[in-house]
């Protein structure tokens, strides 16, 4: 089992409650459909882990969660905090919008209040500051760039690395803030969605499932600031409308690439990133609508675990194909 997060490569930690599997913190699990998912406390996305080490786990996550005291379920899902701070997720029979606002409202919302405690710190240290300097006869010409430092405070520095991406033909790649207000995306030609993405030192187009990859590892950074659950709900619903992750990118790639538009400079041709008037992006990744931001961001996790789970329908296909062969000549020889 993998003890580092597939999407954001953080640590996922480790339990002491389930003895065949002490991988993780959180664990979520649905016993009736045998799935068990290692949930990244850094990112909130669910990791499916690999076939043949969920069953006897599933079976003590299952005892874990009945005999825990800390305890609150819904009628189709549950939440339990065991002695050693381990989570567990338990997932009945529900309602696939249900299941999928509850699942990303955890993340959304989370993330949502990670970044007000962060921008309210550094808001109030800079008031300090600022407060310090008026006190000792420091003019605001000399502290200088009040309005810069709010907004870098705010929206965050332009410059910084948010995370870097490893690819299949051009290593990995270090991707600035900035550069995800210069990044587009298109049709692609084997899958959904391509996306031109800038990085540091360059940029280049990627398509098929390199594409989708590559963009459900920046979209967290673009939705950093979370959303409130009526925005979930409102995004999961567009998913439903739509039919499912797959058919929600197919029809996002019909116009995608007007949405998604980036200007260039006219001396040198390279992209411009937009600012609003309050200091945020408004092109590239962040020219898509709040809804369908997190809605692609949805669509994505979702494609990459429905690509996971139909592999191991896979496998489980051709373990039946090979099962069956040998019982039809077993049976063949008793007759």
């Amino acid at each position: 089992m993998y003890s580092t997060c597939i999407f954001c490569n953080s640590d996922l930690g480790r339990n002491e409650a389930l003895d065949d599997f002490p991988i993780g913190r959180r664990l979520a699990f649905d016993s009736a459909k045998g799935r068990l998912w290692v949930v990244c406390r850094r990112c909130e996305r669910w990791n499916l882990t690999p076939f043949e080490e969920r069953w006897e786990a599933i079976e003590q996550a299952e005892r874990h969660f009945r005999d825990a005291r800390q305890r609150a379920s819904t009628e189709n899902i549950g939440l339990a905090r065991l002695r050693d701070g381990t989570e567990l997720v338990r997932i009945g029979e529900p309602l696939r919008p249900e299941f999928a606002a509850w699942r990303y409202g955890d993340q959304f919302g989370r993330r949502r209040r990670r970044q007000r405690l962060l921008t309210g710190g550094g808001l109030a240290v800079f008031g300090a500051v600022i407060a310090g300097g008026a006190a000792v006869g420091v003019t605001m010409a000399v502290l200088g760039g009040v309005g810069n430092i709010v907004n870098t405070i705010v929206n965050g520095s332009p410059e910084q690395v948010v995370t870097r991406i490893p690819t299949d033909s051009a290593g990995t790649l270090a991707i600035r803030r900035r550069h995800l207000a210069e990044t587009t995306l298109v049709r692609g030609i084997d899958a959904p969605l391509a996306i031109n993405l800038r990085f540091k030192g360059g940029a280049a187009r990627f398509e098929g499932r390199e594409a989708l990859r590559i963009a459900a590892a920046v979209m967290p950074h673009v939705n950093r600031y979370g959303a409130k659950k009526d925005l979930v709900q409102s995004s999961v619903t567009a998913l439903e409308v739509a039919g499912g992750a797959d058919a929600y990118l197919d029809r996002l790639g019909a116009y995608v690439s007007d949405a998604t538009a980036v200007p260039v400079k006219r001396k040198t041709g390279e992209p411009k990133a937009q600012h609003s008037a309050w200091g945020g992006y408004t092109s590239g990744l962040f020219g898509l609508g709040i809804h369908e931001r997190l809605a692609l961001e949805m669509a994505l996790h979702e494609e990459a675990e429905l690509r996971a789970l139909r592999g191991e329908l896979a496998e489980l296909e051709q373990a039946w194909r090979d099962a069956e062969e040998i019982a039809s000549i077993a049976d063949g020889m008793l007759t």
